[in-house]
C-alpha cells in the first residue's frame, strides 16, 4: 500500500477521497486549512515529514461566483498554490506520481453543444475558469522543464460533482437541501443552465485509477484525462431542484430574480472516451441514482447518524455497482 499526500482533504472532494483511499488501505496524510497550500515553507515541511508516493492535489478556491469577488485569492491559491505543492513535491524524493486535479471549467466553452476533448482549447470566461486552465498549462510547462527525472504528472478533469457533504455555496444541491432544512423556498438562480452532474465518487474512482497507473511508472498516463458523466446526465438546474425535491419529500422551488449579471456558463459537457479507452473507467450512476444517494445522505446526517460508517457504505455500494 503506498503513502499518499492529498491537498484539500477537509474539502468535499477531499474528505470522500481520503476516506476511500484508507478504505483501501492506504496511508494518507491530509494538508487543509488552517494551514495553506500558499505557505511554501510549512507545505514543503509537511511533504518531506511524510514522504509520500503519491500526490493528490485537491486545494483550490473551488467557486466561480467567488472567483468575481476574490480574484486575487482564486489566482493565489489555483496558480501559485499549484505551483507550490509541485515545488515541495519535487523537492520530496520519495514522490514518484501526482494527479492535479483541475475542473470541466478549464475548457474555451462556446456553448455550441460539443462535447470537449482533452485536446481542445483551454480558456476560462470568469476568474476560476481561467484560474484552473492557467493551472493545467503550468502543470504542462512543469511537467516538460523540469520532470524528466523526477514524477510522473497528470490532470484530472471532472464534471459538477453531487453528493453528500457538500456545503459550499452557490451550489444547486447544497442551496437545495439548505432550504429544506429551514423550510424555506428553494431559489434556483440559473434555471436554464446545463451541466455534466456527476456523483462525487464517479471521478474519485477515476483519480485512483490514474494514480496507480502513475504508480507503476506507466508514462503514457502522464497526461490529462475528463472523468465526466454520460450525456443523458447532462441536464438543467431547475431539473435536478426537482428532483432533490421529489426525493427529499418536500420542498417548494422559485426561480430567483436576477441581480448583477455575472457571467456562468449556460452549456458544458465533457467527452470522456479516452479515460473509457485508455483507464477502463466509466459512469456508473445515472443522475437518478446519484440525486437518490446523495439526498439520502443529507437526511441521515439531519437524523444525526455516524456518516463516517454511512459514507463506508456508499463507497462499498459504489464499488459493487454493475
Amino acid at each position: 500500500m503506498a503513502k499518499i499526500f492529498v491537498s484539500g482533504h477537509s474539502g468535499f472532494k477531499g474528505t470522500w477521497l481520503c476516506h476511500w483511499l484508507r478504505m483501501l488501505g492506504h496511508n494518507v496524510c491530509g494538508y487543509s486549512l488552517p494551514q495553506n497550500i500558499l505557505n511554501k515553507k510549512e507545505l514543503e515541511n509537511a511533504m518531506l515529514k511524510f514522504k509520500p508516493a503519491l500526490v493528490f492535489h485537491l486545494a483550490a478556491q473551488p467557486l466561480v461566483l467567488a472567483s468575481y469577488k476574490e480574484p486575487l485569492l482564486t489566482y493565489q491559491t489555483n496558480v501559485i498554490g499549484t505551483l507550490n505543492i509541485l515545488e515541495a513535491a519535487r523537492k520530496c524524493k520519495s514522490v514518484t506520481a501526482f494527479v492535479n486535479v483541475t475542473t470541466d471549467k478549464v475548457y474555451e466553452n462556446k456553448e455550441s453543444g460539443q462535447m470537449y476533448k482533452e485536446s481542445d482549447p483551454l480558456g476560462g470566461f470568469d476568474m476560476y475558469s481561467s484560474s484552473k486552465a492557467c493551472s493545467e498549462i503550468l502543470s504542462q510547462s512543469y511537467s516538460k522543464s523540469f520532470l524528466e527525472e523526477s514524477f510522473l504528472l497528470a490532470t484530472a478533469r471532472s464534471g459538477n460533482c453531487i453528493g453528500g457533504g457538500d456545503w459550499n455555496e452557490n451550489r444547486i444541491v447544497p442551496d437545495c437541501i439548505r432550504a429544506i432544512y429551514a423550510n424555506k423556498a428553494i431559489k434556483i438562480r440559473n434555471p436554464n443552465a446545463i451541466r455534466p452532474w456527476q456523483f462525487v465518487l464517479e471521478p474519485l474512482n477515476g483519480y485512483i485509477l490514474l494514480g496507480e497507473k502513475l504508480l507503476q511508472s506507466k508514462k503514457e498516463f502522464a497526461a490529462s484525462f475528463n472523468f465526466g458523466p454520460s450525456k443523458k446526465d447532462a441536464i438543467t438546474v431547475k431539473e435536478i431542484a426537482e428532483k432533490v425535491v421529489n426525493f427529499y419529500g418536500k420542498g417548494k422551488i422559485e426561480i430567483a430574480k436576477q441581480g448583477k449579471n455575472l457571467h456562468e456558463a449556460n452549456l458544458l459537457m465533457l467527452n470522456n472516451s479516452k479515460a473509457k479507452k485508455f483507464l477502463g473507467w466509466k459512469p456508473k450512476y445515472s443522475i437518478d441514482i446519484a440525486l437518490e444517494k446523495t439526498v439520502e445522505w443529507y437526511k441521515r446526517f439531519k437524523a444525526k447518524e455516524n456518516m463516517e460508517k454511512f459514507m463506508t457504505r456508499q463507497i462499498e455500494e459504489y464499488v459493487k455497482y454493475e
